[in-house]
């Protein structure tokens, strides 16, 4: 057996889901004290991780962030390191922190970016060129282009790149992908996702502005739908539509071109017969109610030619009823954050954990020599060459909207385009 190294890693983003920490305190949403750094926190201390760095924009946050972490993970769970280097460092402001961060860093690190939807590109390409490993987060890129490059540069520098689309490792939705297999010819899919209004608020800076919430949340399960197509059916055709109104009105004032809920309609063709031709609906909002027991409403249908699959997600058959705050479904599938009989960290089994750790393991391997980069192409998981689709759609949805018309997918050469 080669000798596996421990990985240092880079955290890239300061936010909820790294920290659990938003400009106006702890995080209010179900992920209180993040997922990035308490796994790669409870990685260190299972052996696979080493050394540790935070970059963000803003430094003057990391005292406020190191307390809300020394008191909600160190004094919760025992034998935690919390240490980590920050970038920028003395309270200082750089949007490209990042940098001076990653130039410190050796060929075989690894990169996790959990950032503004904008930047995701430029910190990725800025990484895998210096031979480092990238995890970053769904939307991989708004672009198309920008997707193609990052495949080629991955290839090329024989880093491994994935994106963190954690619901791939949902033990519903990865049996879901397996009976989907034996339904025969696809037909039809429809996605429902959407987050209370509430996250206007956290969302604020960038909502309408840098992103949308088709990039933010349709992601998962347009990913969800192009892993149970992949080497079944191709997209064609995308044609989008918006609602609009209350993101824009009080108390919320997101800029005026904030969409409240988005809807993507795609054309689906087989790839394995010339009569079968499939559609699908994916949906997102950042508008719904504000006490509707769940953070994130999440179901989706899928149907083939021999049967159909309905999975929701937001009702694990768990709930809890608080005479303060009323009835809230639980989902333990995703993050455990409740200790184990010796308080320690006991949440290795959630997907949201299991998904970092996936990609730690394919970089120690590389590193290692076991295996290729290019090897997690064909394994299911979410490399950013088994993505390309998702995001083919996503940014063929958002010039629907812009331009008003529909949008071609195809493929050129080795390479997808929109026309």
């Amino acid at each position: 057996m080669a000798n596996l190294q421990k990985l240092n890693v880079l955290m890239c983003g300061t936010g909820e889901y790294t920290t659990g920490w938003t400009g106006s305190g702890a995080s209010k949403s179900d992920k209180k004290i993040g997922v990035v750094g308490l796994t790669l926190f409870d990685l260190r201390r299972l052996g696979k991780v080493d050394k540790l760095g935070m970059a963000g924009v803003n430094g003057g946050k990391f005292p406020a962030i190191r307390e809300h972490l020394s008191q909600n993970i160190g004094g919760v769970y025992k034998d935690m390191d919390l240490t980590f280097d920050e970038f920028p460092k003395g309270g200082k402001v750089d949007p490209e922190a990042y940098k001076e961060a990653i130039d410190k860093m050796s060929k075989g690190d690894a990169v996790i970016i959990f950032t503004p939807d904008p930047t995701h590109y430029a910190i990725s390409m800025y990484a895998i060129e210096r031979g480092i490993h990238v995890l970053v987060t769904k939307p991989a890129v708004k672009l198309l282009s920008h997707h193609n490059d990052l495949i080629a540069a991955a290839k090329k520098h024989g880093v491994v790149c994935m994106v963190e689309h954690h619901k791939r490792f949902d033990p519903a939705y990865s049996d879901a992908r397996a009976k989907a297999a034996g339904l025969g010819e696809f037909n039809f899919f429809s996605a429902w996702m959407s987050q209370p209004k509430s996250q206007l608020e956290t969302f604020r800076a960038w909502a309408g502005k840098d992103s949308d919430i088709s990039y933010y949340l349709s992601s998962h399960h347009i990913d969800i739908c192009c892993w149970m197509l992949q080497d079944k059916a191709v997209p064609t055709r995308v044609v989008a539509s918006a609602a609009t109104g209350i993101a824009t009105s009080e108390p919320y004032n997101c800029v005026p071109q904030t969409e409240d809920t988005i809807t993507l309609m795609v054309d689906w063709v087989s790839t394995t017969s010339s009569k079968h031709r499939g559609t699908g609906v994916y949906t997102a909002s950042w508008t719904a109610p504000l006490k509707a027991g769940v953070h994130s409403a999440q179901h989706w249908y899928y149907m083939g030619e021999k049967g159909d699959i309905t999975v929701d997600q937001a009702h694990r058959g768990y709930d809890v009823t608080v005479d303060e705050t009323g009835k809230s479904w639980y989902n333990p599938f995703y993050m455990k954050y409740s200790p184990s009989e010796s308080g320690h960290f006991d949440g290795q089994r959630g997907y949201g954990y299991v998904s970092i750790e996936k990609f730690i393991d394919a970089a120690r391997s590389v590193n290692a020599g076991l295996t290729n980069a290019g090897d997690y192409d064909k394994h299911g998981l979410p490399t950013i060459a088994n993505t390309v689709l998702t995001t083919a759609i996503l940014h063929a949805g958002r010039i629907s909207l812009d331009e008003k018309r529909p949008v071609g997918i195809k493929k050129s050469g080795d390479e997808w385009i929109l026309e």
